[in-house]
């Protein structure tokens, strides 16, 4: 992982995804999972061994986020099931947004809280009907609750190292919104925390000092914010289209990052072969540590 240089990202998996997204670093396989969403694949790359192992899902898979008992909570474009690597199967269907058959679940992450979010969109990406959720498990099965609507394309989210602060992108508005998270879970004091004049904003991630990740869709580059919301200069990627990052390594210092094929023109892919691809470089500052999704009760 020391060979990898600071801030250059280079290719260390030329997979060419059609839509790579969703990394997260599991600690104790120390193994990147991240998915392909359009061709409903699951990968596992270690990058120690260089290992690339691939499951096959029966839909889509828009993220993958570790739970407690060593499954992952996948969600899928109608809900929410649960996936385990240690057999490839699939189960537990819950259903969400049973009355908008045209939206699918989109991007997710866990808190420090052990609680689950995600986001709804339009799979035409054309009305404002998504949705932001939390979810909790109650003892008997998952408690999901929604707390916020009118996005087109939903993306992020992401917590605050404190785990008071939820972040959320509406891509198509270019725009990245804040919430303070209550005791209680609930949202509140909604407000515009960024905009970008570079492409739109993708998945994003917080590292330990609370700066902002931000993939941009169109951008290529790694957009980054302080905790107030001032822009830093950006990680350039050489692709255009980058999805979303996450901190790994022995010290969480490498920074893995999804990219995607997906609305390249021939032209385009020419120019750059490895567009979605794995890349990684290393950074100055460390990342927060995974959090999981807690079974109660």
């Amino acid at each position: 992982m020391t060979s990898i240089p600071l801030h250059l990202p280079e290719c260390i998996l030329d997979l060419r995804a059609t839509l790579g997204e969703g990394p997260v670093w599991i600690e104790g396989e120390k193994s990147l999972y991240f998915v392909d969403i359009p061709e409903a694949k699951i990968h596992r790359f270690t990058p120690v061994s260089g290992g690339h192992q691939t499951w096959s899902a029966p839909d889509r898979v828009a993220f993958l986020l570790p739970v407690a008992d060593g499954t992952f909570l996948a969600g899928m474009p109608d809900g929410l099931r649960r996936f385990d690597p240690r057999n490839g199967s699939f189960s537990e269907h819950t259903i969400v947004e049973a009355a908008k058959p045209r939206n699918r679940l989109n991007d997710g992450c866990v808190d420090p809280q052990g609680r689950v979010w995600f986001g709804t969109m339009d799979d035409g990406e054309e009305n404002p009907s998504g949705s932001i959720y939390r979810v909790v498990h109650d003892g008997k099965g998952l408690n999901i609750t929604r707390h916020d609507e009118g996005y087109t394309v939903s993306n992020g989210p992401a917590v605050s190292p404190c785990g008071k602060v939820l972040y959320v992108c509406d891509s198509p508005e270019q725009t990245i919104y804040a919430f303070d998270i209550k005791a209680d879970g609930d949202l509140a004091n909604e407000r515009v925390f960024a905009r970008l004049e570079h492409g739109y904003p993708d998945g994003i991630v917080t590292d330990s000092e609370g700066t902002i990740w931000c993939g941009t869709w169109g951008g290529g580059r790694v957009a980054r914010f302080k905790p107030d919301g001032k822009e830093l200069p950006p990680i350039p990627m050489p692709v255009t289209n980058v999805t979303k990052v996450a901190f790994g390594g022995d010290d969480l210092k490498t920074v893995f990052v999804t990219t995607a094929r997906k609305g390249l023109d021939a032209e385009t892919m020419a120019k750059e072969p490895q567009a979605g691809s794995l890349f990684a470089f290393r950074t100055d500052v460390a990342g927060v540590p995974q959090q999981v999704f807690r079974l109660n009760g």
